[in-house]
């Protein structure tokens, strides 16, 4: 007796392996944007070496930081007995300061931001992500909570949240120049701008005014083209935003050079002004120089940027 297997009908493989086909590639398009950052941003963090995070100290919260011996002026109240009771000496449950423990992080997605000179430099906003990741990744290390500005991602601390903000960094915004989001930024904790801050000036005003009043401080990262700091055009030449909403025309690009570099001055001593009204900091990087160098500037100035 002899069996042998139903007959397929004509074709039928051919769907299942393309459905396969089709949904290996939505997967793959679909996180195709998010992982490569992170784990750049994660590279990057791994190769600054950090020593003992200096920020964590005594204070108002929830989490428990550390047991010390009694000291003179400590209250009968603070002593902890259960530790106590297994020894000789008294002890003080101490909790973690955790009120200055929170970063807001807030990445200019404009269009703007995606220009590069050449094809051997990254987009702006691909190095600005790059950054503002990779210091969260370093923060997160420390013990602080990292979220980003306006509350679309309130802080938190953990792996997860790394996840979490390279998804959100990874989406692009549609007009030329998008204003600083300073909405939901708990007071007293420390925010990092990074943007060009070519666009207009009264928003990011407001935004660190606002910033003064609750007592935060924090850090802004002027992210530049090395042409853009440059200007080094000539003849006939046509100026375009990325997004298409702004051109110009000229004959003579190198006429319009000392005009260009002495607004970029301009601008410049405007963010300096603005940033010691607000007891802020300003940094500058370029996207032709170190990644690596720029991460260790900005995690120092956001750890003197603490109260």
């Amino acid at each position: 007796m002899t069996s042998s297997a139903a007959p397929q009908p004509a074709g039928a493989a051919a769907p299942a392996t393309q459905r396969a086909v089709d949904l290996r590639h939505r997967a793959e398009s679909a996180a195709s944007r998010f992982p490569p950052l992170l784990v750049q941003a994660q590279q990057l963090a791994g190769s600054v070496l950090l020593g003992e995070h200096g920020r964590r100290r005594a204070g108002m919260g929830d989490d428990f930081w550390q047991y010390r011996p009694v000291q003179t002026g400590d209250s009968r109240r603070m002593i902890d007995h259960r530790r106590s009771a297994k020894g000789d000496q008294q002890f003080v449950r101490e909790r973690e300061w955790q009120i200055a423990q929170t970063v807001h992080l807030w990445v200019d997605q404009g269009a703007s931001m995606r220009f590069a000179s050449t094809d051997a430099l990254p987009q702006k906003i691909d190095r600005a992500r790059l950054l503002g990741l990779a210091t969260s990744v370093l923060m997160l290390r420390g013990g602080e909570r990292v979220g980003l500005t306006g509350g679309h991602l309130p802080p938190r601390r953990g792996t997860a949240q790394i996840l979490r903000l390279a998804e959100y960094l990874s989406e692009d915004g549609t007009s030329d120049y998008t204003p600083p989001e300073d909405r939901a930024m708990l007071p007293h904790a420390r925010v990092l701008f990074l943007s060009d801050f070519l666009g207009p000036f009264t928003p990011l005003e407001q935004s660190l005014a606002k910033a003064a009043d609750r007592g935060v401080r924090g850090v802004l990262m002027q992210v530049l083209d090395p042409t853009e700091e440059q200007f080094p055009f000539e003849g006939r030449t046509i100026f375009q935003s990325v997004g298409g909403g702004l051109r110009h025309e000229t004959l003579k690009a190198d006429a319009l050079r000392q005009r260009y570099l002495d607004r970029l001055a301009e601008r410049r001593d405007a963010l300096e002004r603005l940033c010691r009204a607000a007891g802020w900091r300003l940094g500058t990087h370029h996207t032709g120089d170190s990644a690596q160098a720029a991460l260790m500037w900005l995690f120092h100035a956001m750890e003197r940027s603490s109260p």
